[in-house]
């Protein structure tokens, strides 16, 4: 049986992750927008660590409960860990969200970029739903990677030169048509959520725009969570673009300016980043 992926992206997953979110705007959700203002028992679909409850908990009110369910054994096993000091209750599951055994009904079902990786998303969405008491919610933070793409800023560098967004737009597309798994599912969630007959369905963008300048501060956690790794050997990446429907020409920009962009994004230089993650909500 091969590695879980994901199992081996722990410390990955933190760093990326705390680019994402002001924590006040997800307190304007949980108080304003989904007005939660009594305990209610949270699942969380593809859970990883559990960042997701250890930034909802304290939010919601007192005697909240959240279950998050990962298919990864390190990634359980590292939230039971952070977790198990906190003053909440939390229980964490090794499973596949696609099998998993729901004997009982929440208020809430949640997920967090998880369905740009499923096959069949609106099988995935369709259980999230069968798991919500009715009139409670099911609440999906995805994103959307071609505007992500386009929403860095490099100081000193061309956007074009480093960011080919033409091209990755046609290959996100391709990949969506050739496996399901679509990078650009955020934007196109409404949509599927009023499909599978979710009511008062709505979108938000989060407000998150993370600022690295070496000038001030120079925080060295935001910095890793921008930094973009070396590309490698080219042959094995153009290669593997090829195999995605990319041109030769297109696999060989793409390897130069990921490359460049890897050389040239150093601890000196100063960049802004907004992920402007979407969250779409309705009601069963």
């Amino acid at each position: 049986m091969e590695p879980y992926y994901w199992d081996e992206q722990i410390e990955y997953l933190k760093t990326s992750t705390s680019l994402f979110y002001n924590d006040d705007y997800i307190e304007f959700l949980v108080e304003r927008l989904w007005r939660i203002d009594r305990p209610v028992r949270v699942v969380d679909f593809g859970c990883g660590y559990g960042h997701l409850g250890i930034r909802l908990l304290p939010l919601l009110p007192e005697g909240s409960e959240y279950v998050g369910i990962d298919a990864g054994i390190k990634l359980i096993e590292h939230a039971r860990k952070i977790c198990s000091e906190l003053p909440y209750r939390m229980q964490f599951f090794t499973g596949d969200v696609h099998h998993f055994d729901f004997t009982e009904k929440y208020d809430l079902a949640v997920c967090h970029a998880l369905l740009l990786h499923m096959n069949d998303p609106i099988a995935v969405l369709n259980r999230m739903a069968d798991c919500v008491k009715k009139e409670g919610r099911v609440i999906a933070f995805e994103p959307h990677w071609i505007g992500t793409n386009a929403s860095f800023h490099f100081d000193g560098l061309d956007q074009s030169a480093v960011i080919p967004l033409g091209q990755l737009q046609a290959l996100f597309e391709r990949d969506a048509q050739r496996t399901g798994k679509d990078g650009n599912i955020g934007l196109k969630l409404p949509l599927y959520f009023n499909r599978i007959g979710l009511s008062d369905v709505q979108c938000r963008v989060s407000d998150k725009v993370n600022i690295y300048d070496p000038s001030t501060t120079g925080e060295t956690r935001m910095y890793e969570g921008l930094r973009f790794n070396d590309p490698g050997e080219r042959i094995s990446f153009t290669e593997k673009l090829l195999a995605r429907g990319m041109s030769e020409e297109e696999a060989n920009r793409q390897y130069e300016c990921e490359k460049m962009l890897s050389e040239r994004f150093t601890p000196s230089m100063a960049a802004t980043y907004a992920a402007g993650m979407k969250i779409t909500f309705g009601t069963v």
